[in-house]
């Protein structure tokens, strides 16, 4: 009998490519807006600029930079074979950015009182990477 990566029956895990550019960049300083700016692609950049917002209490700012880097992390998922549901690591470091935008995403969407989009986000971050859920609060 072979032996299945998930015994489960359920999708494989999805790991998207690396993409350190953006990364480094935040990393070594350079403002998020820049760094977007240059990698207009990288959720990682979206979700930095909705966690800045949100904490300088720019909740709308930080709703729509969430959502942007959501949606550029379900391209880059869909990309990579991710067929709408199964895990997507926070182990896996280049699956951070999109699970952070997610995150803020569900956090500025209960904060404007958007209840259903809030829950449909939580609920999607649980799904997705409970270690996740649980990391980013």
């Amino acid at each position: 009998m072979p032996i299945h990566e998930n015994l489960l029956g359920g999708p494989p895990p999805t790991h998207l490519p690396d993409d350190p550019e953006p990364r480094e960049a935040l990393a070594a300083g350079t403002a998020p807006a820049d760094v977007a700016a240059k990698y207009p692609t990288s959720s990682l950049a979206w979700a930095q600029l909705a966690d800045d917002a949100f904490e300088g209490g720019r909740v709308v700012e930080s709703y729509a930079y969430a959502r942007t880097g959501y949606h550029r992390g379900l391209d880059a998922l869909r990309r990579a074979g991710w067929k709408g549901h199964g895990p997507v690591p926070f182990e896996h470091e280049p699956n951070r950015g999109f699970l952070r935008a997610l995150h803020a995403l569900a956090r500025a969407a209960g904060a404007i009182g958007e209840q259903d989009e809030y829950e449909r986000c939580s609920q999607f971050l649980k799904d997705s990477s409970p270690t996740a859920a649980q990391t980013l609060g």
